[in-house]
């Protein structure tokens, strides 16, 4: 599998690593409460199709990204940089 980083270009799979879910990048307000950060940090879905990914081009830049990933068959559909989503 390879990985088109936004900032490096196409590479390798072994230059990357995988970080969790993307919904890691909507964290909870500090007034939600401790069961919103209970389910923020320890609740994950596992679905079948496209899942929105953290990975981490550790290998290269060293930015971080967000990869939208066929899990059935690994097809990347989309890679963009977490920084400017998570703004």
């Amino acid at each position: 599998m390879r990985l088109i980083c936004p900032l490096c270009g196409e590479r390798d799979l072994r230059e990357f690593v995988y970080r969790g879910a993307a919904v890691l990048l909507r964290r909870p307000a500090p007034e939600a409460g401790a069961a919103a950060f209970l389910d923020y940090l320890v609740t994950r879905d596992n679905p079948a199709g496209p899942n929105a990914e953290l990975w981490q081009h550790e290998g290269g830049c060293r930015a971080w990204l967000r990869v939208v990933r066929d899990t059935r068959d690994h097809a990347v559909l989309e890679v963009a940089l977490a920084r400017e989503l998570a703004r």
